[in-house]
């Protein structure tokens, strides 16, 4: 018996788990299961339980509760060592004061650099830093989020790319890449949500390297649906792709919108249960 907890996907069994927390008739449903489809917004409570009771899960999110956040990411990149922006992590100001013995009057790879908050995502909570006045000012906001409860950031190297980032998004067995490209010089960041354009043929080669890079990751950590984000540096004479993130929550915009990207879960969600012999 498949069981599915996505609006999206029909099965056999069918259980909108969405907005609350797991049950104990969605524990008996899924110890009867032969295999469990989850929905990309799953709850970390539904995806344990589904977890410790059922050996065959689509998707993975191994890690994506392992190894949560934009600071679990950049642990995740380390531990696979794969190509990735020179990074920082702290879990608060404290731990950022204590390395830098204070406020320091630059950081370890100078001005300009990244700051990103460990939550958030299309480009938000993600900023250029040029000054050590904006690195003052960045420390402020995230002392409030911290009063708040929201704990976390990083610093990263300042990759200069013409603010171009290529997404490639993993469904199934399935890659399919597509440039950002932030053409406002005076926005930082290429995302779709500040205005970046789409571009799915430029640079084919790069394209390839980056989709290598995915598909190599994908079988080192077991991810079948997310969407990563890479970055080129324009000033290096080879270029080789660099992760940045780990979306595991992406738009559809670059895939041809959500019909179509239904239409794709569905046909990868078949072909996995087909190749788990079910």
């Amino acid at each position: 018996m498949i069981l599915s907890f996505h609006p999206c996907f029909e099965a056999d069994k069918n259980i909108i788990c969405a907005g609350r927390e797991p049950a104990v008739d969605d524990l008996a449903a899924i110890k009867a299961a032969d295999a469990v489809i989850l929905p990309q917004g799953c709850y970390k409570s539904l995806y344990e339980m589904a977890h410790k009771n059922c050996s065959k899960l689509f998707p993975d999110f191994d890690a994506r509760f392992n190894y949560p956040g934009k600071i679990g990411q950049i642990k995740l990149f380390q531990e696979k060592t794969v190509a990735h922006p020179i990074s920082e992590t702290y879990n608060n100001i404290g731990a950022f004061f204590d390395y830098y013995e204070g406020l320091p009057e630059q950081v370890s790879f100078g001005f300009p650099f990244v700051f990103k908050f460990d939550w958030g995502g299309e480009g938000y909570n993600v900023y250029l830093i040029k000054s050590i006045l904006e690195l003052k000012d960045i420390l402020q906001k995230a002392a409030i989020f911290e009063r708040a409860g929201q704990l976390g950031f990083l610093i990263q190297e300042y990759i200069p790319s013409q603010n171009k980032t290529l997404r490639v998004v993993v469904i199934g067995q399935k890659f399919i890449s597509y440039w950002r490209i932030q053409k406002n010089r005076e926005c930082f960041g290429s995302s779709l949500a500040k205005g970046a354009t789409l571009d799915f043929d430029s640079d084919p080669d790069l394209r390839r390297k980056a989709i290598l890079s995915a598909k190599d990751f994908c079988k080192k950590t077991k991810i079948n649906l997310a969407g990563f984000d890479f970055i080129f540096s324009s000033e290096a004479k080879i270029k080789k792709p660099l992760f940045l993130e780990i979306n595991y929550y992406f738009g559809r915009r670059g895939l041809g919108g959500s019909e179509r990207f239904y239409k794709m879960l569905d046909a990868e969600i078949k072909k996995w249960i087909n190749n788990i012999g079910l």
